[in-house]
């Protein structure tokens, strides 16, 4: 019994010594001085011209038999297809963007001003199509083909890029030389010198809007339709984080 309890008394001991060990280092690390430090936030940006438009255009078509409407319908988008197709549209820049059949209907009141039931006038049917115009020497050709094919609605172009890559990847660089131009103005100001860079995090790239040309007028032209396209911007920022050498 004896042995027992010098044996127990020990190893009560070391346990309490190794408890004891990581209480002490934690203490040790939070006695240091932390490392100072700032970070900055840089903007950058890059603007490039447009290579490629897309085009949103509708055909619209109304009969008193939905049957005729959709046949009209089909016929003028067959057409636009068509022709857009062989001035060298690729089918992958062709897509349906919309199709509806609606009724349309007459809203009278009677003699007393009470409204009577709606009459039925016939169906609207109408077929929107988004294009992809990668030569944009050809949109405004092709818009004056498309009207005279028979589109009546829509318009709306936005200029955009296929591959902005290079566009953003400077967009990048100018954000970081701005963090590094911010951060040495501020601690030169502060009369310290800058250090090595901690940590750097990119933030999200921001297109802003692009030109567009909206309700473009659906009425056949005897020259081609006007169109610029400007140029088109790419926004980064990047927030980096320097160690103050004091």
């Amino acid at each position: 019994m004896p042995l027992m309890k010098t044996r127990d008394f020990v190893f009560t001991a070391l346990l309490g010594a190794t408890l004891l060990v990581p209480a002490t280092h934690s203490f040790a690390e939070d006695a240091r001085p932390r490392e100072a430090i700032i970070t900055v936030t840089g903007e950058g940006h890059s603007a490039i011209a447009p290579d490629m438009a897309v085009v949103t255009l509708s055909v619209v078509k109304q009969a008193k038999a939905a049957q005729d409407a959709l046949d009209q319908n089909n016929k003028a988008m067959g057409a636009v297809l068509a022709t857009l197709k062989n001035s060298g549209i690729a089918d992958r820049d062709l897509q349906t963007s919309g199709f509806s059949i609606q009724p349309q209907y007459l809203y009278q009141n009677d003699k007393n001003g009470q409204p009577l039931p709606p009459t039925l006038t016939g169906y609207q049917v109408t077929n929107g199509l988004t294009v992809r115009v990668r030569d944009l020497s050809k949109l405004g050709a092709l818009l004056d083909q498309a009207v005279n094919l028979g589109v009546n609605q829509g318009g709306d172009i936005q200029f955009t890029n296929d591959k902005p890559d290079a566009a953003l990847e400077e967009a990048r660089k100018n954000a970081v030389a701005d963090a590094a131009a911010k951060a040495k103005t501020l601690t030169e100001a502060a009369g310290v010198k800058l250090g090595r860079i901690i940590a750097i995090n990119a933030g999200a790239i921001v297109t802003p809007p692009q030109p567009v040309m909206r309700s473009m007028a659906m009425a056949s032209a005897e020259k081609s339709v006007p169109v610029a396209g400007g140029e088109n911007n790419y926004n980064a920022s990047v927030s980096i984080t320097y160690a103050i050498q004091q």
